[in-house]
Parts: C-alpha cells; structure tokens; sequence
C-alpha cells in the first residue's frame, strides 16, 4: 500500500514542477541534426499579421462585412458567387494577389477598430 501511495506522490512532485521551454538554440545544442530555425524579429512579431491564419482573417472580415460586403470590396468571384469558407481559402491560397487584396482590408478594418478605439 506504501507503493501506490509513493508513487502517487512522486507523480503529484512532477505535476507541480513548472514546464519551462527550451529556446531553438537549446533544442539545436542538444540535436545538432535539427533543422536551425532562424528567430522572428521584434519587428515581424509585432506586425498585425503575425501569428493570423488565413481563416482567421476570413472569419473576421466576413463577421464584420458579410460576404456580399467583402465581395464588394475585393472583386473576386469566391466571394460573389455560392461563396463559403472552404472554397474562398482554398482560392486565397493559391493566387497572391487575391490574398494580398484580402490581408489589405483586414488591415484597414484593424486600423479603423484602433483609431475607434483611439477616439473614446
């Protein structure tokens, strides 16, 4: 009965123990086979972009605008059209510029949310 107890205890140390995460320099000491990933800058990590799915992004605009209200700011067939999220970033995936003219009113509607926000 010891033996459960013991074990349990020891279980219950090592869920308290806090995890910490190895930095890539860390990882590429400890496998040198490991693919050296380079850091994002402080600039990349602070642009609006950064970290932001593609769906995500769709999802926010289409919840601000509707489809029909996208449609008309970003001419693009997916979005007139039986538009849905599958066939819209699938599309946005393979052709730049449609996605380019996507991440550009995403942007704007950010910079209006900050100057609303701003103003109060």
């Amino acid at each position: 009965m010891e033996n459960k107890n013991e074990s349990a205890e020891e279980q219950k140390t090592a869920a308290d123990k806090t995890y910490e995460p190895k930095t890539n320099e860390q990882l590429n000491t400890e496998d040198p086979k490991r693919k050296k990933r380079r850091q994002a800058t402080p600039e990349e990590l602070n642009h609006p972009l950064h970290g932001v799915k593609l769906k995500e992004i769709l999802e926010r605009l289409v919840d601000r605008y509707g489809w029909e209200g996208l449609a008309q700011k970003v001419n693009i067939r997916c979005f007139k059209y039986n538009p849905n999220m599958k066939s819209s970033i699938g599309f946005l995936r393979k052709t730049k510029w449609a996605r380019e003219h996507v991440e550009d009113v995403y942007m704007d509607m950010l910079e209006a949310d900050e100057m609303k926000n701003n103003s109060k």
